[in-house]
């Protein structure tokens, strides 16, 4: 393996948005498990705040903060060989919406010192020297973590645009270029992002992005779900979260408007826009509700043809669509919104510009579906794994 391709035996430490026990998938976390194969790895959860304390203290993921805040527990936990997880030990202080830059600058300080604090006591009960500060998207509570840590390197990884949810906004759009400008390089998971950092640190790579892909891949999965064996083929599939600020409604009653012999399945859960949309009055678009995450290789399979209809905007435009490689390492032929993330996939799925274009590429998919494009959508998925991703920052990590 290429020395440029690794790095070894060096103190990493991580802080970012979602914490080790988020009941959701995080980048960060797979990053970690892979970071610590061939390096030492603290993962620091972000920060308990005021507010939160005050709103969900009777939850037993705040009392285990607070207890470790109150110093009854130790806050460093064992995850597993060169790998431990941190709960902070303060407390910091609510401040996004205060709207007055130099008041919300001096209280973000004294938050970043605090939370500095709590890993640099970490750091020193671990012996961690000459770190690696890799920052996921922590744009006010990691802020000045270069000037308090004084890392060997710090990485700042953007794999959401933030500046389009309103809590970041504000602050956010003054805060988050400073924050890349200031880190000695800046990796990204999409073309788009690693474009937008590159607008403000000339040292910003695109990485890719790696995808937990092994039940996506059984090529023995044969049965129907119950709740569409009666559906008439062909059938045109999306399975995942119904999100209007993410999805195009009209394409979808279009689709199904055009093409009344098609049926539209959509799996997942509804935003309350979906559920009030018109899709819900139209014969041929099915809703089948929200599905076990490992059942969805059986609803994926039973599609002729997989949709990842976007909107394009501000929220979408940066996102890299894990789905994508789902649907494509189970051979599905895949029709989507082209995007500049989405040029990376432009030689195994179907990139529609436009509504049309959507009827013109799903008829191409369904007639043109064979083994050998299947062999080719599985194989090119397989390239997106976690050991791949990580590959890709150890290289940008080496040209410094």
């Amino acid at each position: 393996m290429p020395a440029n391709d690794m790095v070894f035996n060096r103190d990493i430490v991580i802080v970012g948005q979602q914490p080790w026990d988020t009941g959701i998938g995080s980048n960060c976390k797979n990053l970690a498990l892979e970071f610590s194969k061939h390096n030492r790895v603290l993962y620091v959860n972000s920060a308990l705040d005021r507010i939160t304390v005050l709103k969900h203290k009777a939850e037993n993921w705040v009392q285990k903060r607070l207890a470790v805040v109150k110093g009854r527990e130790n806050g460093i936990v064992f995850i597993k060989d060169n790998l431990w997880n941190l709960y902070p030990s303060y407390v910091v202080e609510s401040i996004n919406k205060i709207k007055i830059r130099p008041l919300f600058n001096n209280l973000n300080k004294r938050n970043n010192r605090l939370f500095a604090q709590s890993i640099k006591r970490a750091m020193d009960e671990l012996g961690f020297k000459d770190i690696i500060l890799f920052n996921d998207n922590d744009i006010f509570r990691s802020f000045y973590l270069k000037e308090l840590l004084k890392p060997a390197l710090s990485i700042y990884y953007s794999r959401d645009f933030m500046l389009a949810v309103d809590y970041w906004k504000f602050h956010g759009e003054k805060l988050e270029p400073e924050l890349m400008a200031k880190s000695d390089i800046c990796v990204a998971n999409s073309t788009y992002l690693a474009n937008y950092c590159k607008q403000y640190n000339p040292r910003s790579y695109y990485v890719g992005q790696g995808c937990d892909l092994e039940m996506f891949s059984n090529p023995q999965i044969q049965s129907i779900p119950g709740d569409m064996t009666d559906l008439p083929h062909p059938v045109i599939g999306y399975a995942g979260a119904l999100q209007s600020i993410r999805l195009d409604i009209a394409l979808l009653e279009y689709l199904a408007l055009q093409k009344p012999q098609w049926s539209i399945v959509l799996v997942g859960p509804e935003d309350e826009v979906f559920k009030a949309s018109k899709l819900h009055e139209i014969k041929n678009i099915h809703f089948l509700g929200h599905k076990r995450p490992e059942d969805l290789p059986v609803y994926i399979n039973a599609f002729d043809v997989c949709l990842n209809p976007q909107l394009v905007n501000q929220v979408t435009i940066g996102n890299y669509p894990r789905k994508i490689d789902e649907y494509l390492a189970m051979g599905k032929p895949v029709v989507a919104t082209a995007t500049e993330t989405m040029s990376i996939f432009a030689g195994n799925t179907y990139l529609a510009q436009n509504k049309e274009q959507y009827i013109e590429y799903i008829t191409k998919a369904l007639a043109e579906d064979n083994d050998t494009l299947r062999a080719e959508r599985r194989n090119f998925a397989s390239t997106h794994t976690w050991e791949n991703n990580a590959k890709e920052i150890y290289k940008a990590i080496n040209l410094v």
